[in-house]
């Protein structure tokens, strides 16, 4: 391969930044690796996004007893993807939140994921032998859930397909805070594997109109002003546009995926080259595109083996 694949080569630890955006309200972040947040309630702590592993976990969890010393009593997945929601275990929850979509692609395709995903970033999976398995939500909703953490408003809301068909956000309307998961980043590629790319930006429309304060976003810094909450969502929304606006007229003008992939990154990278992780998620994003605009509707299914042989066939 003449470029290594995917986030092997990223082996240096990021500094890790515990960032308070209001009166009980935290998120972790650590140079462009994902998210979590940390939402602190009158009865206990909501946590959105568990991390990969249960070791990283737990250095979550250090930073919640820096701040306050209640339970852990949810743990919200945003998606479904690995390096999401296999730490879970580690927090002891009572009650693990997603969307039925959610819940679909952790029972079609959870174990497939688990394996592409810890081959793709073996950093972030350090410690990957004390999973002891797939993350099961215990609630699972449609559109919308409404959690009272005493006093404190946690909105739920499933607002429509974007970076898979079950993504969630966090939203607290009192204090206008968003955790918006992997639907919004922040000077990272948008990782558009598993997308729907005719839908998401339709999504990130609907996020806009809760006129989020501030904002936590998949991967970057907390976002403290509604200034940048709209620039993070307008920036997404640009790279989706560019990336379909290429790949929509490569597959019209009938090339193959190869020509497609290679016309896409040179259009792409003056802009969003030096965005983070954009030299891993390219390859995947180009292929799932190029399926969408050829008409397949659902993303497929990746696995440890596909991963390698698209890599090798559009970096070759």
């Amino acid at each position: 391969m003449s470029k290594a694949f995917a986030s092997q080569a990223d082996l240096s630890e990021k500094k890790v930044t515990f960032a308070e955006l209001g009166d009980g309200l935290y998120c972790l972040t650590a140079e462009g690796d994902p998210n979590s947040g940390v939402i602190v309630g009158d009865d206990g702590v909501m946590v959105v996004d568990a991390r990969a592993t249960p070791v990283l976990a737990r250095e979550l969890l250090e930073r919640i007893r820096e701040v306050t010393d209640k339970p852990v009593k949810y743990v919200l997945l945003t998606h479904y993807h690995a390096v999401r929601v296999l730490g879970a275990s580690a927090y002891g929850a009572q009650h693990i939140i997603a969307s039925s979509g959610t819940y679909d692609l952790i029972r079609e395709r959870g174990q497939q994921d688990f394996d592409s995903e810890a081959q793709r970033f073996p950093r972030l999976f350090r410690a990957v032998e004390t999973v002891p398995g797939l993350t099961w939500p215990t609630l699972v909703f449609e559109r919308s859930l409404t959690v009272f953490m005493g006093k404190r408003e946690v909105r739920i809301l499933h607002l429509g397909k974007g970076h898979t068909k079950g993504d969630t956000v966090a939203w607290l309307p009192k204090e206008k805070v968003l955790f918006s998961g992997d639907l919004v980043e922040y000077g990272a590629a948008p990782y558009c594997g598993d997308a729907y790319f005719r839908e998401w930006p339709e999504t990130l429309e609907k996020l806009r109109t809760l006129n989020a304060e501030r904002m936590v976003p998949g991967r970057g810094d907390a976002l403290m002003t509604p200034a940048d909450v709209a620039k993070a969502i307008e920036g997404t929304q640009g790279f989706l546009r560019a990336m379909t606006r290429e790949v929509e007229a490569g597959v019209g003008a009938g090339k193959p995926l190869k020509a497609v992939y290679d016309a896409a990154y040179a259009a792409m990278a003056p802009r969003y080259g030096k965005w983070v992780i954009f030299e891993h998620c390219q390859p995947f994003n180009v292929s799932r595109c190029y399926d969408e605009m050829s008409g397949i509707a659902d993303p497929r299914i990746w696995t440890a083996e596909r991963d390698i042989e698209m890599w090798k066939a559009l970096q070759a």
